[in-house]
């Protein structure tokens, strides 16, 4: 469309590009490799767009220089730079592809000694981390108080062995556990080092100079930054309680530790800025918590005292602390919020729904004209979903006590699920009756549905049902819904049978039209039969829309037009019982005419008891009374 109508703006905007842009095409301007849009875009032509240069060496970019190595950023690039104590191979003093430069050692044997002191740290650390029995037997505060001593332990040991070796300015090791930095000062704290930046495991620490420095200190003062891969999994989000009951928190970034030495002061006269890398790489809506791991007297547990959110993104999350500790950032899965409109339509609609549900069974049971394997399936399918509707409305919401929320979630589950086997049955059935305007064999199809419906229709729902619930109970109920649980892919437990179902009645449906399509063609001027045959069609439109679309919207609120599809679910959804109500019953002649039956002998039972009634009535007031004198009778006195 742009392209079409305003050609010669394109081409104007891009004779114009910024400076550090190029033109791309003679159409559109590009940033040069180095640097970013103002706008986010990556192709544009508004002419007072500007080119920013990114900085590689900060968050979200991160450029991994390698062990022993530290990013500089540059005006529209960067370069990698070996710490003191190290080189490259090739004597260059910088290099920008981590792969093919390595930082060897050059430092002294007392240094080497230092690396390994601070190896046998990690290692000893990794093997308590490993140690499954260890945490298996201990209890919450247990496992809190055994933590916090190997955090003030490691710590602890770092900064003495960073003192030991003063001229080795920079000290970094990691293995699969546990990463550490450590930075010592030998002298006064000077302009070009007056904030430190330590990175470890893609997290990062600036910290000011000042503080590392303690006045009345003889000697060196040491930093350290430790970053845990695999503590968190312990010490996790269980152990934060300032926050709603209802959301979901866990922990989403290594568990870092940052300490000063040899005095270990906690306090700050700035805050330490930290940046976390997350675990998890998910941009939806959440709450963020900046935390740290605070000693109580009752054990030790996450809190956000003194730390705050800066920034966060779909990768890093930036925090300030204005103290010394271990850190973590922990997030909570938000609800969503209700749409008091959506909420309306599918009370009322399900309302509806219950009374049309409980209408058409009655009608599926009381009239015996229509009694026959199809009904059956109507009646099977509308108890189900009546009881499902029913349970919906009065127990989804309960999400306390936990054990009755996930009851509720299980039996909504094997509902549905057996609705949606009814469905399959239908379809099937559906199928046959058409195959059977062809194939003479109605009987036949009678008795293997009654022989295969009920164990199909009530059993594997069952079994389904039992599995998932043996293979993952605490996956039944969230915080805010008595539904299944989005972890592990578990909702597929309910998605996979009714997509399957939804599949193969498709594929029902196009094999009884293609059939019917042959019926139309191959009839000749005989109405009823014709009248009869696309009834049969209607039907299975009906079915098809009714009991399946409605689900293929649910799965469609995605995107743009989410809101409008979960619109079109609601209603449609929540007005099914109504449906059914509508093609099986009120549509049905044979139904119509019972109904009309009904409806008569109840007029007529009326008014035959109001007959009575009157009659009863005026027998009462003709009736002579005792004491009464008629003409021509005297009244004696005795």
């Amino acid at each position: 469309w742009t392209f079409g109508l305003f050609p010669s703006l394109c081409y104007s905007s891009c004779a114009k590009c910024p400076p550090n842009a190029s033109c791309v095409n003679n159409t559109h301007c590009t940033c040069d490799h180095g640097y970013t849009s103002g706008s986010g875009q990556e192709l544009f032509t508004f002419p007072l767009e500007t080119c920013n240069d990114i900085n590689e060496c900060t968050p979200p970019y991160s450029v991994y220089c390698g062990f022993n190595a530290v990013c500089h950023n540059v005006e529209g690039s960067f370069y990698c730079q070996c710490v003191p104590g190290y080189r490259l191979h090739s004597g260059n003093e910088q290099f920008s592809n981590s792969n093919e430069n390595t930082c060897q050692d050059t430092t002294s044997s007392k240094t080497t000694q230092g690396r390994k002191e601070l190896q046998k740290i990690v290692d000893k650390f990794e093997s308590l981390l490993t140690n499954q029995t260890l945490w298996r037997r201990e209890g919450r505060q247990e496992i809190s108080s055994t933590a916090t001593t190997i955090l003030r332990d490691v710590e602890s040991n770092v900064l003495e062995t960073a003192l030991k070796a003063p001229e080795q300015k920079v000290l970094k090791i990691q293995n699969d556990s546990v990463a550490i930095e450590t930075q010592v000062i030998t002298d006064n704290c000077s302009e070009e080092r007056k904030t430190f930046n330590l990175n470890v495991q893609m997290n990062s620490m600036d910290f000011r100079c000042n503080d590392v420095i303690q006045g009345d200190t003889q000697g060196p003062s040491a930093i350290a930054f430790i970053s845990y891969s695999s503590l968190g999994n312990i010490i996790n989000a269980t152990f934060f309680e300032e926050t709603d009951k209802k959301d979901q928190v866990y922990l989403n970034s290594q568990v870092v530790s940052a300490a000063i030495g040899p005095k270990r002061n906690m306090s700050l006269s700035k805050s330490v800025t930290l940046t976390f890398q997350h675990v998890k790489m998910n941009p939806s809506t959440k709450k963020v918590f900046c935390v740290y791991w605070k000693s109580t007297g009752q054990g030790s547990q996450w809190s956000r005292d003194g730390c705050f959110l800066i920034h966060v993104n779909k990768s890093h999350t930036m925090c300030n602390c204005s103290h010394l500790s271990s850190f973590a950032v922990l997030m909570a899965l938000t609800s969503q919020e209700e749409d008091p409109v959506l909420t309306v339509i599918t009370y009322v609609g399900l309302s509806v729904s219950l009374l049309c549900l409980l209408l058409a069974a009655l009608t599926f049971l009381l009239c015996k004209a229509i009694q026959n394997t199809s009904t059956s399936l109507h009646l099977q399918l509308s108890l189900c979903l009546f009881l499902a509707h029913l349970l919906f409305l009065v127990g989804i919401d309960r999400t306390e006590p936990k054990v009755l929320c996930s009851i509720i979630a299980g039996a909504l589950h094997y509902l549905y699920l057996a609705a949606f086997t009814w469905m399959l049955l239908e379809g099937v059935h559906l199928f046959l009756t058409a195959r059977n305007l062809t194939v003479v064999n109605y009987s036949s199809i009678n008795r293997l549905m009654k022989w295969i419906m009920f164990p199909v229709g009530y059993g594997v729902p069952a079994v389904t049902v039992a599995i998932s619930a043996a293979s993952w109970p605490h996956l039944y109920g969230t915080a805010d819904r008595c539904w299944l649980h989005l972890d592990q892919g578990f909702m597929w437990s309910f998605l996979g049978p009714v997509c399957a179902i939804f599949s193969a009645n498709l594929v029902l449906f196009i094999l009884v039209f293609w059939i019917l399509k042959r019926k139309l063609s191959s009839l000749s001027s005989e109405v009823s039969t014709i009248q009869n045959t696309r009834m049969l069609a209607f039907k299975a439109t009906a079915q098809l829309f009714i009991l399946g679309c409605t689900w293929c919207l649910g799965l469609l609120q995605v995107g743009p037009a989410a809101q409008v599809m979960a619109y079109l679910f609601t209603i449609i959804n929540s007005l099914q019982g109504f449906f059914i109500f509508l093609v099986y019953c009120l549509l049905s002649q044979q139904v119509q005419k019972q109904y009309q039956k009904w409806f008569r002998e109840i007029v007529k039972s009326k008014s035959e008891s109001e007959t009575y009634t009157l009659s009863s009535k005026m027998g009462s007031d003709s009736k002579p009374s005792e004491g009464d004198v008629f003409p021509g009778q005297v009244k004696r006195k005795y």
